[in-house]
């Protein structure tokens, strides 16, 4: 009998880490106006009028805010509803912990 050698056999990765959760970014834009963002922050997330209002200002001045965070499928559904309104958002993994 032929001696045989051990056959190596790839393995899936045993990375058990949960997902990152995502975050739903809205940028600044040049169309809309800061009472229309801060409405629409209300309206879509219930947040109230001083939440709103400082995400608004952060949008405004930094550029950007985020102004949510889930799973991924829940953060591409508020991306869509902002689109409904006019809103520039994106949606990506969150990288701070």
């Amino acid at each position: 009998m032929g001696s045989t050698s051990p056959i190596a056999v790839e393995r899936p990765s045993s990375d058990v880490r949960p997902d990152l959760p995502w975050v739903t970014i809205v940028w600044n834009d040049p169309v809309n106006l800061m009472s229309y963002v801060t409405y629409v922050f209300q309206t879509v997330f219930g947040y109230t009028r001083e939440k709103a209002e400082k995400l608004m200002l952060d949008v405004h001045h930094k550029g950007k805010a985020v102004v949510s965070s889930g799973t991924r499928e829940e953060m591409e559904r508020d991306v869509q509803i902002l689109h409904s309104y006019g809103l520039w958002a994106t949606v990506q993994p969150d990288s701070v912990k």
